[in-house]
């Protein structure tokens, strides 16, 4: 019996010779729920780096190879998704980013790209003008790295445009901002204000008065005066960051800090499947919130893996823009070293504490000291929590940004075990003024990702978006160039120090994974993980260096889902469909993709539309438009608004602009259009200021017991004919 039974398992171990490769892989593979072909795929795994194909079944990958091999996984219901040749690589994740923040930039006065001070300020004034007169004025995004000279402005600057409004306006990195007079008074602060700890009131050098600018924890002066948003203001702003995310490619953001008031929100939108995007999140430490993450343990996985909440984030000093990063020597242009922003004494029994309940931790260091203080003190807590005592042996603490390394400091993170968690892009921008902050020979140990590299360390990338602009293309250039966005480079600016495009691709997505305790499941496209994809227009590993800037996403999957299509966002109105039916054409409109408004009652204003749809549907073409393409009157009433609008006909006299537009829109619970009808088009007149006019008219959703409901809304913008 025994030789019979040998033979029986030699025949069948024997069997799928008799079959060609394809046929095997036929016989035994299981339908799929998406077949994703025709890619040029990068796998980031070393044991198969190229494909042009994979098979997705419960979110997870099940396949890795050719076209003609994922043939054996399309089954009747499966769906298949082509990918036209484009670039796919495993899905992008931002190793640091601050999600409610980069959604408060789109809801606020955002001052991203104010190339020089005047105008800043005219872009101040702006808002100012359309602002009652003593109600805040806020926004976020200035940065004076191009402006000459390059000066931070000051109270004496906001106060010729905003004398009657206070006004703060946070400088891009967050650890500084700006604020006017009548601000600086409603804050109770005059020249015998002391600084509080961890922040400093800049001071005019002869008067010794505040010149506006307060740093770190000075802020709170300010931001204790300024009236807070509401709970669904919070929501809106992590709604429009989640959006702006997955538009951009990132399929995961590690959420670097926040409170347990932010965690209930992220669970509940995540309950309500209003996320797509995967939450590695952090809470701020020490303190209330640290002590209840210690105390409960860490939460890896919910919501169908998509969040994870397991990290406290420490800051330990401020940043080296605003002159608040803590060095081992004084900045070369300000005759101060910086300063911490935590006490030693509430941070160590913290850190041991986290060791033994299993929860990592992740530090803001900025300057050489503060990288040197945080290193002695995480090696500090290692040597007091010897491993047995660890619920996670493999800690993974992290130090955020590492700008500003001693060179003597730079082998410590991987003798320890430290994770350099680094945004690119920051180099890029900062080495404009690093020179004259630090002087050159400190910049020998900044921005150092190669260094820490060739040590062995998994450097994960990030973008630190708002303080930067979070595209995910800027940092795998700025990465991979170590260049400006103009292609400039310097002395200082350390070439050597740039990385490959194998590792770089690495460090938004394998290592990355690697920083959040998820490779086995996420960061390369391999068989058992997490289909989680980013499709890009161009060939990142192959194009020229300036070419990468102008790559864009064009799909973003998360466990095998299409939560991001360009080409279906780029197909948001039934009116053009309906004119490319008729061989129609459209006139020249605005790219609108995004309207909201604030009905006054909520059923009238349904009714009120519904009836204006009908009306519109009545006309045989549809879209309000003639068999020949041009536009038709359609008898619709505008629903009001409760906001008041801009005077569109003075925007059209100051840009000679001639015709009117008229835009139906529906609106889902997400805040986004449904579907758009045209009733009027616009002449080719319009230019591009009128257009963004337009564009910039956004409104709150709009609400019913509490909640965002869908609604139609119908927008009429009349322009003088002259």
């Amino acid at each position: 019996m025994r030789i019979i039974s040998l033979t029986l398992i030699a025949l069948l171990w024997c069997l799928p010779l008799a079959f060609t490769r394809a046929e095997t892989v036929e016989a035994f593979a299981e339908a799929a729920d998406v077949v994703f072909k025709n890619g040029n795929i990068y796998t980031v795994n070393d044991k198969q780096a190229r494909a042009e194909a994979l098979a997705v079944k419960a979110g997870k990958i099940i396949f890795v190879g050719s076209n003609k091999d994922a043939k054996a996984y399309e089954g009747k219901a499966t769906k298949i998704v082509d990918l036209k040749g484009n670039t796919v690589v495993p899905g992008l994740t931002d190793s640091h980013y601050h999600l409610i923040g980069v959604g408060q930039r789109e809801m606020t006065l955002n001052l991203e790209g104010t190339n020089t001070l005047d105008e800043f300020l005219a872009r101040i004034k702006e808002r100012v003008d359309k602002t009652k007169v003593g109600e805040w004025v806020t926004g976020r995004g200035w940065i004076e790295t191009f402006w000459k000279p390059q000066a931070f402005p000051t109270r004496w600057d906001l106060d010729k445009i905003a004398p009657h409004n206070p006004v703060y306006l946070t400088r891009a990195d967050g650890h500084a901002g700006v604020a006017n007079s009548a601000a600086i008074k409603l804050a109770g602060v005059d020249k015998n204000t002391p600084n509080p700890f961890g922040g400093e009131i800049m001071k005019d050098q002869q008067t010794g008065e505040p010149n506006g600018m307060f740093l770190d924890k000075a802020q709170a002066l300010l931001g204790s005066k300024i009236p807070a948003g509401g709970r669904a203001d919070t929501e809106q702003a992590i709604l429009l960051g989640v959006k702006r995310s997955l538009e951009l490619g990132w399929t995961q953001i590690h959420d670097a800090g926040g409170s347990y008031a932010d965690v209930e929100l992220y669970k509940k939108l995540y309950g309500e499947g209003k996320i797509k995007l995967r939450i590695y999140k952090a809470i701020y430490g020490p303190g209330v919130n640290a002590s209840r993450l210690m105390k409960e343990g860490a939460s890896p996985g919910q919501f169908d893996q998509r969040f994870t909440l397991r990290t406290i984030k420490v800051v330990m000093d401020g940043a080296l823009g605003s002159k608040g990063a803590w060095l081992l020597e004084n900045y070369s242009d300000y005759n101060t070293a910086g300063f911490t922003t935590v006490k030693e004494e509430e941070l160590y029994p913290m850190l041991v504490e986290a060791l033994k309940s299993g929860i990592q931790v992740e530090t803001h260091a900025i300057g050489d000291r503060a990288n040197r203080v945080i290193l002695d003190l995480y090696e500090k807590a290692f040597k007091a929590v010897p491993v047995a005592e660890r619920k996670v042996q493999e800690p993974r603490w992290r130090i955020e940004h590492a700008q500003i390394v001693h060179p003597d400091d730079i082998p410590r993170f991987a003798k320890l075990g430290v994770i350099p968690s680094m945004q690119p892009s920051h180099a890029i921008g900062d080495l404009h003024f690093a020179p004259s902050r630090l002087g050159m020979k400190r910049l020998a140990g900044a921005y150092a990702w190669e260094s820490f590299i060739k040590l062995g360390c998994k450097v994960a990338g990030g973008s630190d978006a708002p303080v930067e602009r979070g595209e995910p293309m800027i940092e795998f250039y700025a990465a991979v160039s170590r260049k400006d966005m103009k292609g400039f480079t310097g002395e200082g600016w350390h070439p050597e120090q740039k990385v490959s495009r194998q590792d770089a691709l690495k460090m938004f997505t394998l290592w990355a994974a690697n920083a959040a305790f998820e490779e086995k499941s996420r960061g390369s496209i391999e068989v058992g993980k997490f289909a989680d994809l980013t499709v890009l227009s161009a060939d990142i590993m192959k194009i020229a260096e300036p070419e990468i800037l102008k790559t864009r996403c064009i799909m973003t999957v998360i466990g095998g889902e299409v939560v991001y299509d360009a080409t279906v966002q780029a197909t948001i109105s039934t009116a053009s469909q309906t004119a490319k039916a008729n061989k129609a054409t459209l006139p020249s409109v605005p790219a609108v993709t995004e309207i909201r408004g604030i009905p006054n009652d909520f059923k009238q204003q349904e009714s009120e539309a519904s009836e204006a749809q009908e009306k519109a549907d009545d006309n045989s073409t549809g879209a309000g438009f003639n068999a020949d393409g041009s536009a038709k009157s359609v008898d619709s009433k505008p629903i009001p608004l409760t906001r008041p609008r801009p005077n569109y006909p003075e925007e059209a006299r100051r840009n000679k602009i001639e015709g009117r537009i008229r835009l139906r829109a529906l609106v889902g619970t997400d805040g986004k259009i449904k579907e758009v009808k045209i009733v009027w088009g616009l002449p080719d007149g319009l230019n591009q200021e009128a257009e963004k006019s337009i564009r910039d008219m956004v409104f709150k959703p709009a609400m019913k017991d509490g909640r965002p409901v869908p609604y139609w809304v119908v927008m009429e913008l009349e322009f003088n004919l002259r």
